[in-house]
């Protein structure tokens, strides 16, 4: 609690809410509730959906030539740097187990103003992210035109503005869309598809290792950090981007089967998954080309190339590129999910509009609030490159991060005998290391992102001050309060 007089403007911004008022609010939405049916395989796949195929699809092109082949090193650093996130995210999660993520953490802990920056900042983070990775999702569809039937898109139509010829991006378009309707149908539904979509791509995944292997030569690997440390940590803040969403399933609190269980273990098993894959994927792509190669090969469809180079045929890169066409989707699907339910605490706690806390008393889905979230991502995916998406994302996600590992400290020291699932090991190290490595890779980004982050952060304090704090529902409470006191 804040040691600010009552009623002053500092008790207003560091007021938090009580975890008990988080939690007892679980599921309720104006209209209707959430319903608890997810189980620990389903959040666990959830976590793996929203992470798996962001950065090895999409980015691992833009790291390799910085690192060289030692991007394999960049990608444990992120792994790293996520895991110290991830143990405190499972402390939280197992403690505060509602659909806020850090936001509702934030608000529980370190009070409403740090907890509106972190819900602003994972608006960006989603939002970003998704759009990012439904661009990377059409090049993959047109490398697949292209090897399967010999066309591709016009690039004024699946490119976007400034991007080779690019007028509008509709195929990112497209793939927002199919992700909107899925989630509209319901959350059983929206998990059972997730699945399906994770055993492919993960299928597809082993297939490129198993193809690329066979054209391993070690000499690729030499020299193995040609632009030495700094390059390693320059592909470490770029491939970070590929970590985001492990903690997809904690944004799934108020629709958990058991989420005080399932939601630390969903969280930790996800990140193990995700890292494997990575750094396998990693290794032999790295091995089967050369690293100057994949600045020529572009980005976007890099993995394809890879097969192309490694097996001199041209069935096992349609494979791939059919196998991300569908896989990649996943990550839209459930990153959207995870922003509306974000929105939908915000709401719920009258920081934003109440028409992002309605839900549908027949498909127990925050309908309004998926239809703006599909109709801001989709005009992001079309009209903006992916390389200026991806560091803005990652510089919101670290900010996140750091922020919920700052979160265990505090809860730690203000509810101490409050009852945990899951404690962060070696605690206070734990949480100290994964703030101290959310800053050593956010100062890693380009000024150009941090000017973009910070711009982000000043419209969200207008936003903040023009309206979250006028309609704050703990603020109107307290207000309540004081009218109701005698002078």
């Amino acid at each position: 609690m804040t040691s600010a007089a009552p009623g002053s403007v500092l008790h207003s911004l560091t007021r938090t809410k009580p975890v008990d008022d988080i939690v007892a609010e679980g599921g309720k939405g104006e209209g209707g509730e959430l319903k608890r049916t997810m189980s620990l395989l389903q959040l666990t796949l959830f976590s793996v959906g929203a992470t798996l195929g962001t950065g090895i699809f999409v980015v691992l092109g833009e790291a390799v030539p910085k690192a060289g082949p030692a991007v394999v090193v960049a990608f444990l650093l992120a792994a790293v740097t996520a895991l110290f996130s991830a143990l405190s995210y499972a402390e939280l999660a197992g403690t505060i187990p509602v659909s806020g993520s850090s936001y509702s953490y934030a608000y529980a802990t370190l009070g409403e103003l740090v907890a509106w920056v972190c819900g602003w900042c994972l608006l960006l983070e989603y939002a970003v992210s998704v759009s990012a990775v439904a661009v990377g999702w059409g090049s993959y569809l047109n490398e697949f035109f292209d090897k399967s039937f010999g066309f591709t898109m016009p690039a004024e139509i699946s490119n976007s503005p400034g991007d080779n010829g690019g007028v509008i991006n509709l195929p990112a378009v497209a793939v927002v869309l199919i992700a909107m309707l899925l989630l509209l149908r319901g959350t059983s539904e929206s998990a059972t598809a997730n699945t399906v979509m994770v055993v492919l791509k993960v299928g597809v995944l082993v297939f490129f290792c198993v193809m690329a292997v066979t054209a391993f030569r070690s000499g690729n690997l030499t020299p193995f950090a040609p632009m030495g440390w700094a390059g390693v940590s320059a592909a470490g803040s770029k491939v970070f981007f590929s970590y985001i969403g492990f903690d997809a399933a904690s944004t799934a609190g108020e629709e958990a089967r058991n989420p005080r269980r399932d939601l630390p273990l969903a969280i930790v098993f996800s990140l193990v998954i995700v890292t494997t894959v990575y750094v396998a994927v990693g290794l032999t792509a790295v091995a089967a080309m050369n690293w100057k190669g994949f600045e020529l090969s572009g980005s976007e469809a890099s993995l394809a190339r890879v097969l192309d180079e490694a097996t001199g045929a041209s069935w096992p890169s349609i494979v791939l590129s059919l196998g991300a066409v569908v896989a990649i989707a996943s990550v839209v699907l459930t990153v959207m999910y995870g922003q509306t339910r974000i929105l939908f605490a915000m709401s719920r706690d009258g920081l934003i509009p109440p028409v992002f806390r309605k839900v549908s008393p027949r498909t127990s889905v925050p309908v309004a609030n998926t239809l703006i979230v599909a109709a801001f991502i989709a005009t992001l995916a079309a009209l903006i490159p992916l390389g200026r998406l991806v560091d803005a994302t990652s510089i919101g996600t670290l900010f996140a991060f750091a922020l919920v590992s700052v979160g265990v400290i505090v809860l730690r020291r203000t509810r101490p005998d409050m009852p945990r699932s899951f404690r962060t090991p070696f605690y206070p190290v734990t949480p100290l290391l994964g703030v101290g490595f959310c800053v050593y890779l956010m100062i890693g980004l380009g000024g150009a992102t941090w000017t973009v982050f910070l711009l982000w952060t000043l419209v969200g304090l207008v936003a903040y001050f023009g309206y979250g704090r006028r309609h704050s529902r703990l603020g109107l409470a307290g207000r309540a309060r004081e009218r109701k006191e005698p002078r």
